[in-house]
């Protein structure tokens, strides 16, 4: 496999930065906060244009950061390391539990070009059929984007209140669509709070355009973050001498987390464990978990 060049410094000093007044305006009107989400949404389509940013691996951590946010909707008490284990260390025909099928239906979200069917595909307790009609709420076309988002989160919750994370997997696609992205970037779930999601018409919709400025905010910096840290990890890629590690830095720079038996291209568990710890030696990977055993690794 032939890694692109990694990106030069200067390279990636160009990715744009969040302008302040976007954070420090003091909106209170409907109008001037959706003047700001709209702004922070121009500025992330630009980050998501540039080269350096590994847009994969953002969509993969933002979900994982929407699902953190969905569990706690529901009050259950499982965290971002609880859910990166149900998913990463989940055996070949083994299902995980509640808070673990929420992560998977957003990283299923996440992986593939919006479209019905893949919604779908993320959501299989629902039908296309049900999808297609919620979508369809956003007015067909009418409105701006975070409010016809904001029309659809409120249609799934007035049919089905509890399905919180539903609601928000396709107002995040409905947002996606109407921005002209090809995949969905979660956004919404991290700036909503719980009692957000009980309000309707203008509440809801103020709501939700506050919600695009905090959440854009944290996804543009680590956008940034993303792009320094797999660079280095690009730069160091081709010294790589086992065989199979081209396949294996691939799944870094993809995933959030990456546990050493999914590195099935290094043929053996040992030489999985042995390169994981060397890509921490060079300091272009972290340990997530902090055990001694059944680790997790990302960059």
């Amino acid at each position: 496999m032939n890694y692109a060049r990694p990106p030069a410094r200067s390279d990636l000093e160009t990715i744009p930065r969040l302008p302040p007044w976007i954070t420090s305006g003091r909106a209170q009107t409907l109008e001037d906060v959706s003047f700001l989400s709209g702004a922070a949404l121009s500025h992330l389509h630009l980050v998501l244009r540039h080269d350096a940013v590994p847009k994969p691996l953002l969509r993969n951590r933002l979900a994982l950061r929407a699902a953190e946010a969905c569990v706690a909707f529901t009050g259950r008490p499982e965290r971002a390391g609880e859910l990166r284990d149900e998913i990463a260390l989940l055996r070949p025909g083994d299902q995980p539990g509640p808070a673990g099928q929420v992560y998977q239906m957003w990283m299923r979200a996440v992986e593939r070009p919006v479209s019905i069917r893949s919604l779908s595909r993320a959501m299989p307790h629902q039908g296309p059929e049900r999808i297609a009609v919620w979508l369809d709420q956003s007015g067909a076309g009418q409105g701006g984007p975070v409010d016809r988002a904001a029309l659809v989160l409120g249609a799934v919750l007035a049919d089905a209140p509890r399905l919180e994370a539903d609601a928000l997997v396709l107002a995040d696609a409905t947002l996606a669509q109407a921005l002209g992205w090809d995949h969905v970037i979660p956004l919404l779930a991290g700036g909503l709070m719980r009692r957000d999601m009980r309000k309707t018409d203008d509440d809801l919709r103020l709501a939700c355009h506050e919600a695009i400025v905090t959440s854009v905010t944290e996804a543009a910096r680590l956008a940034g973050d993303l792009a320094h840290r797999t660079a280095r990890l690009r730069a160091v890629a081709p010294k790589l001498r086992a065989r199979g590690s081209d396949e294996a830095v691939q799944m870094f720079l993809t995933r959030d987390a990456v546990a050493p038996s999914a590195l099935v291209s290094l043929n053996s568990g040992r030489s999985a464990r042995r390169f994981c710890d060397r890509l921490v030696e060079l300091g272009v990977a972290r340990e997530l978990t902090g055990r001694d055993t059944f680790r997790l690794y990302g960059v």
